[in-house]
């Protein structure tokens, strides 16, 4: 529910109020003495789905911007009118739950901050971020989504799209852009001076880091989370209900990937940072194609209708724009998920082959203790590199044919040359006799 505050300028008092009469709408009117421009105050109470349709016919029926309206949260309204008013407007569909066009534009306005305190906030984040990704610390990461303030540039753009607002627009890509530099830039910066003063072990393997690996070689999964951020937030802003936890969602989606961006450049790694650098760029895109989406399926358009066929177009062929661009972003990703799959296969039938060496009849004094596939590091198709098999023996036994006969049997499902190392265990077993 709102509480509509409304300034009635010279000559135009009857004619509101006749409308809102016509809409039964309950209205208390104060005169206004402080201004020649303006003869009076009307208070009404509406539906959220109402506020949108009401305020437009009644800037048509002469109140123009300059006047003052003022929409505000009403936490209980009693009157018989106002429950007609909610049935007329309230029918169930995404569009009664949604704000108004107004308060959606003041709502985006108001979650980006200035670019001051953007940039700060944001490089803060991004050090954070960067800190509990080389600690591999989930806790930490968590923690500098909690302070990124992303989610109003990532759905600014699009609702400055739908209600034809350019300015918000071109703030918001602008916003946007310049976050995802400073993000990759501090965490770079910082993780380069952690490196050199040796706070980090210096022969670090960032691919045995968990909190890092997990984002050098992403996959198609990745796609979901960002869509699914941009949906939420959308959804989030239009209903008016909380976004912070959802521009958690949103910052989960941009600011560890940034982070490990710059992590693989200060560890003078470009190849590596392939990944996550595209795993950025595609989530950014996805949230903001989702943001679109959304906002144009709920039933947002632009204030003047003569530009509705204008807007129209512009959405269209934006949409289609961020299409293409983050269909060839997942066919990126699709070559990492295939590369990832070939890899499990591989792994699998490896193992079966192993396994099946070591049931022959020769081999029955020796059991497998441990079995490793070793990756190589070319980022971010990652393919296997060597196998390590661990075989546990009696005491001084070995067999020397066992490694040719496993690098063979291992070597028919590689698409090129894997190296097979075979580890030997002595094992005792003790018992009663």
């Amino acid at each position: 529910m709102r509480l509509v505050q409304l300034t009635v300028p010279t000559g135009k008092r009857e004619t509101i109020l006749d409308t809102l009469d016509e809409r039964g709408i309950d209205y208390v009117v104060s005169d206004e003495t402080s201004s020649r421009e303006y003869t009076a105050v009307v208070y009404f109470p509406l539906p959220d789905a109402a506020v949108e349709p009401v305020l437009d016919e009644v800037q048509n029926a002469g109140i123009d911007e300059d006047a003052y309206t003022v929409v505000v949260d009403a936490e209980t309204v009693v009157s018989r009118r106002f429950q007609a008013l909610r049935e007329e407007y309230e029918d169930g569909d995404v569009g009664s739950d949604r704000i108004s066009r107004q308060e959606l534009q003041a709502e985006a306005d108001d979650l980006t901050p200035s670019f001051p305190v953007y940039a700060v906030m944001t490089i803060i984040s991004a050090v954070v971020a960067t800190a509990g990704l080389l600690l591999d610390s989930p806790a930490v990461v968590v923690g500098s989504m909690v302070i990124a303030p992303l989610i109003g540039p990532a759905l600014g753009a699009s609702v400055g799209t739908v209600i034809d607002d350019e300015e918000l627009f071109v703030e918001s890509v602008t916003y946007q852009i310049l976050g995802v530099v400073l993000a990759i830039a501090a965490a770079a910066i910082f993780a380069l001076v952690v490196r050199m003063t040796n706070i980090v072990p210096p022969d670090l393997v960032l691919a045995n880091v968990g909190e890092i690996s997990e984002r050098l070689a992403p996959d198609l999964l990745s796609l979901a989370i960002a869509l699914g951020a941009g949906i939420a937030g959308v959804v989030s802003i239009a209903t008016g209900t909380s976004v912070a936890l959802v521009g958690v969602m949103i910052a989960a989606a941009l600011i560890p990937p940034a982070g490990v961006a710059g992590i693989t450049l200060a560890w003078g790694q470009p190849t590596a940072a392939i990944g996550a650098t595209v795993l950025v760029l595609v989530n950014l895109l996805s949230v903001n194609l989702a943001g679109l989406l959304t906002l144009w399926y709920a039933g947002y358009r632009p204030e003047n209708l003569f530009s509705l066929g204008e807007t129209e177009q512009r959405v269209r062929h934006r949409i289609v724009g961020l299409v293409v661009i983050v269909l060839v972003f997942a066919v990126f990703l699709g070559g990492i998920t295939y590369a990832s799959y070939e890899t499990g296969n591989f792994e699998q039938d490896a193992r079966d082959e192993v396994e099946q060496v070591l049931a022959q009849d020769q081999y029955e004094r020796y059991q497998l203790l441990e079995f490793q596939v070793v990756l190589d590091d070319d980022y971010p198709f990652r393919n296997p590199d060597r196998v390590i098999v661990t075989i546990g023996g009696p005491p001084g036994e070995t067999a020397p044919e066992l490694a040719d006969t496993l690098h063979e049997r291992v070597n028919r499902h590689a698409d090129g040359s894997v190296n097979v190392e075979v580890r030997y265990v002595e094992v005792l077993e003790r018992g009663d006799q």
